[in-house]
């Protein structure tokens, strides 16, 4: 039953991923009549030692980073929240639900296109009209993706509305599966609503908790669509404040032409979000076995 997930995952994460890992040795360059030329280990030694190529690595680096430190605990919480908000036997809880996961959905690019119109830097961006609507017009329209400020809160609004959802329903899952009893046992032993959640709730979700955090950690080191329409699309995001690796990579290869030197910052990347996401899982099992 697993061999055509397996056959997937091998022909397109594994094959292309290996492909990548030996282009890195080589000098390959798009569109260019001369053939590969091999590098050796010299596409790594200039990501790290040559300034016009470390600097702006480390930088989106570090704004993945940034990303993904704001992003994991924001959007679980929210998507705990949710669930648990959700995880009731209500008429008509359907539609909530189905109205929280409409936004998973949609394409990435259309999710953009939408926030670039809220956040619009002219007094027609949506936000800076209902804050001038609410100041009485004393409300100066502010540049929302411009701003080196704001432009990564921004891309994190952006991305956690849109995600929300598809942690939710795994975590409205994972509440669903909590047997009934121990909420009946708590009650009779006049425990409270918090006592309930902390007693209760969270040990009977620990595990889908864990895997929602390590799943949003991945995914927010994948940040890349929003990030790329919103700059190149005309969304006037600060391009220094928000570049990401995958970007940075993107934009070496198909902009530069440097196909080697985009192979080499995948590469580099791909070994640091593994070692991150094994860190991870290793610090959230210390925390959750028993003292």
């Amino acid at each position: 039953m697993s061999v055509p997930t397996l056959f997937g995952l091998i022909a397109f994460v594994g094959v292309p991923f290996g492909y990548a890992v030996v282009l890195s040795f080589y000098n390959v360059r798009l569109g260019s009549p001369r053939p590969p030329e091999f590098f050796g280990l010299e596409q790594y030694r200039r990501l790290f030692t040559d300034p016009d190529l470390s600097e702006p690595f480390l930088r989106s680096l570090l704004n993945n980073l940034t990303f993904a430190a704001a992003v994991v605990p924001l959007q679980t919480g929210i998507a705990l929240a949710l669930a648990v908000l959700l995880n009731r036997r209500l008429k008509g809880i359907g539609f909530f639900r189905s109205l929280f996961f409409l936004p998973v959905i949609f394409p990435m690019a259309l999710v953009a296109v939408i926030w670039r119109l809220i956040l619009a830097r002219s007094e027609q961006g949506m936000l800076n009209t209902v804050l001038s609507y609410v100041t009485f017009d004393h409300w100066t329209a502010y540049d929302w993706l411009g701003s080196a400020e704001t432009a990564m809160a921004s891309v994190v609004v952006l991305s956690v509305w849109q995600g929300v959802g598809f942690q939710m329903v795994i975590l409205l899952a994972g509440l669903q599966q909590i047997p009934e009893e121990l909420y009946e046992a708590a009650k009779i032993d006049r425990a409270g609503r918090w006592q309930q959640f902390r007693h209760v709730t969270l040990p009977g979700i620990r595990g889908t908790l864990v895997f929602v955090a390590l799943l949003t950690s991945v995914l927010a080191f994948r940040v890349f669509d929003q990030v790329y329409i919103l700059i190149r699309g005309g969304g006037g995001l600060d391009e220094e404040a928000t570049r990401t690796v995958m970007y940075e990579a993107v934009t070496t290869a198909f902009d530069q032409g440097n196909i080697g030197m985009a192979s080499a910052i995948t590469v580099v990347f791909f070994v640091i979000v593994v070692a991150l996401t094994l860190l991870q899982r290793h610090v959230v099992r210390t925390e959750s076995e028993p003292g």
